[in-house]
């Protein structure tokens, strides 16, 4: 008797007559996700778009399927889609953005200035940002500090000296200006069922040629600066003169597209991380308290000398609460590929040419893997609660060989820079309600996250 598999046929999520699931995916994604994990299962299709022009799209949900879209079938799940494509045109085909052959020949490029001992080698820089930072902070109208725009800045001057130096400050502002819109731009583009062509002179058009042109200018002007020196450590001088036999080196564009990749990558998850972090411990201040314990123990108190990349290790009650943190509010809550060719996911059949997401976001509440999952709990990644979850329960970074290859670089950063804020000041919670929400390429806060400092003496 010959035995047969029944391959499930994903289901759909309800959406209006007219537009299908496109307004909630538009205006309210991160819980339109939610609630088609809840009343549906861990693969759904959600069909967007006016009747005749609707796509569908397929979201994945659980560990499992995670894993089997970003390591195990990996191959048949490429950045295909129009994101990724508008992405590639606004700031070019990096290491983010690219695929194949020349994907691989950058990450072989890129590769040795990732090192864990280079990247320890920066600890320093991150250490001297947050004590530039606290010296801010401590003179902070009425104790109030805004987290996320603090954020942001703090980590777009670490990564700004590690990309660039210490003699590029002025750039700071043309990144802040021009990077947030030129991702807005490729976002509604990506979304939109009518885009005009981009060389048509619309408004929103000649306004990202704009930015773009002036982005462009900024990132060949300093890499010009530094074809002539051999001797800098920042990672546009490595970048510059990084070469192997089988490569060769980067030509202009492929530097410009790396430069401006760990710009838009290496800043604005790593922010994420932070805010949410301090946002949460301004809430929590047994958890505060126990870290600045740990903290203390390790640097001193108040006015301590400053962290290193070998402090990390005796720093573990921080990173789990900054592991628990990215949890809840992960820097990439979704992740899109597109299938080349049938699939099974989850015993649901991907049909070719499917565009599909995974979600961190979703993942990280799944309630078969985390109870109570809005519950903020660093004891969730003590290293027997970690061992004892998929590996895939949990992936803020991605995952198989697409997986950030800053990830070493972002937390230690975080870890670092936490432990400098923490030991320096006590945060108590001065937000009315939650952080409002929005998910683009990374993870938006469409409000302030408020909290009040007291410096520590």
């Amino acid at each position: 008797m010959t035995m047969t598999t029944t391959v499930a046929q994903a289901p759909i999520v309800a959406g209006s007559p007219l537009l299908g699931s496109m307004s909630d995916l538009l205006n309210d994604p991160l819980n339109a996700y939610l609630r088609a994990r809840r009343d549906h299962g861990d693969v759904v299709r959600f069909r967007a778009g006016p009747p005749g022009l609707r796509a569908d799209l397929y979201a994945v949900f659980s560990p499992e399927g995670a894993q089997q879209v970003l390591a195990t079938q990996a191959a048949n799940f490429r950045k295909d889609n129009v994101f990724y494509e508008e992405l590639r045109k606004s700031v070019g085909n990096g290491l983010l953005t690219s695929q194949d052959d020349v994907y691989l020949r950058q990450r072989r490029l890129v590769q040795p200035l990732f090192t864990r001992r280079r990247v320890n080698g920066y600890g320093q820089q991150v250490a001297e940002e947050a004590a530039a930072l606290a010296d801010v902070w401590r003179a902070a109208p009425g104790g109030s500090v805004e987290l996320v725009g603090e954020m942001h800045r703090f980590a777009l001057h670490v990564v700004g000296r590690i990309l660039f130096g210490t003699d590029v400050k002025q750039a700071f502002e043309t990144i802040e200006r021009t990077l947030p819109q030129l991702q807005e731009y490729s976002l509604k583009r990506g979304f939109s069922p009518f885009k005009a062509p981009r060389s048509w002179p619309t408004p929103a058009n000649r306004r990202a040629v704009r930015l773009q042109s002036e982005l462009f200018g900024l990132c060949d002007g300093i890499i010009a600066s530094r074809r002539d020196r051999a001797d800098g450590d920042d990672l546009v001088t490595l970048l510059v003169h990084a070469e192997n036999a089988e490569d060769g080196s980067l030509d202009a564009d492929e530097l410009r597209e790396q430069v401006l990749i760990f710009l838009l990558a290496g800043h604005e998850t790593t922010a994420t991380a932070l805010a949410f972090a301090l946002h949460l411990l301004a809430r929590h201040p047994e958890e505060q308290g126990r870290v600045r314990e740990e903290v203390d123990r390790v640097l001193g108190g108040p006015g301590g000398r400053p962290p290193t990349a070998a402090d990390m290790e005796e720093l573990p009650y921080l990173t789990m609460v900054l592991k628990e943190a990215m949890r809840l509010y992960p820097s990439a809550p979704v992740v899109g590929r597109r299938s080349v060719a049938d699939a099974e996911i989850d015993g649901v059949r991907i049909p070719a040419g499917a565009d599909i997401l995974v979600s961190p976001w979703v993942t990280h509440r799944h309630p078969d893997h985390w109870p109570d999952p809005e519950r903020f709990d660093p004891a969730r990644f003590t290293p027997e609660a970690e061992a004892g979850r998929p590996r895939y329960a949990w992936f803020p970074f991605g995952g198989g060989p697409r997986a950030c290859i800053g990830q070493h670089l972002s937390m230690l950063e975080s870890v670092l820079g936490l432990a400098v804020l923490l030991r320096e000041f006590e945060l108590t919670d001065a937000q009315e309600g939650e952080v409002p929400l929005g998910a683009g390429i990374t993870l938006m806060a469409k409000g302030p996250a408020r909290v009040r400092v007291r410096a520590r003496s």
